[in-house]
């Protein structure tokens, strides 16, 4: 199986290179991404547990999903790619915003991302890929806000980081 290559960035999002994830991750490279929030009528977020052997936080909950674009593949074609992929369903989205973080992680690995944020509706159950998502819940946006806050350490690095700086971006009734 060949390795998944994602797409080098500059700090303007522009493409300088593609390289093996694995490396990518290593070296700690800035490179695109992507973070999906998909919510509910009832405006609750769609919450993913990562999978337990996943090879960074494992068993963490985070936004619906996440990944990388593929050489050539829009931000929203990725998006919808990748819910397909993890959550079993796919849905329209919009893109809200964009923003680049660094997280080391226990493991030496780094994620150095250009992080494209992306909503979207959708009211059914999902039916998740157990090799991408333990488990799934639906979560008031305001609750998740509280959680976030009292226990930081059940959550990803980057659902942290949106939720502290981005939270406007993603809550859309109030828009």
């Amino acid at each position: 199986m060949i390795e998944e290559q994602v797409i080098l960035v500059d700090e303007n999002d522009n493409k300088i290179g593609l390289m093996p994830k694995m490396e990518a991750h290593e070296k700690a490279l800035l490179h695109r991404a992507f973070s999906v929030f998909v919510f509910n009528d009832k405006n609750e977020l769609m919450l993913q547990q990562r999978a337990l052997h996943k090879y960074h936080s494992p068993g963490l909950w985070t936004n619906t999903c996440c990944s990388h674009q593929r050489n050539g593949e829009s931000n929203l074609d990725a998006g919808k790619r990748r819910l397909q992929e993890e959550m079993g369903f796919v849905t329209e989205l919009k893109e809200t915003t964009s923003f680049i973080y660094k997280a080391p992680f226990d493991n030496g690995l780094t994620e150095h991302e250009y992080d494209h944020i992306m909503v979207g509706k959708y009211n059914d159950k999902p039916n998740i890929n157990p090799k991408e998502v333990a488990d799934w819940k639906w979560m008031p946006l305001e609750d998740v806000k509280a959680d976030v806050s009292l226990h930081p350490e059940h959550y990803t690095a980057w659902f942290k980081i949106i939720f502290e700086k981005f939270y406007k971006h993603i809550n859309v009734n109030k828009s």
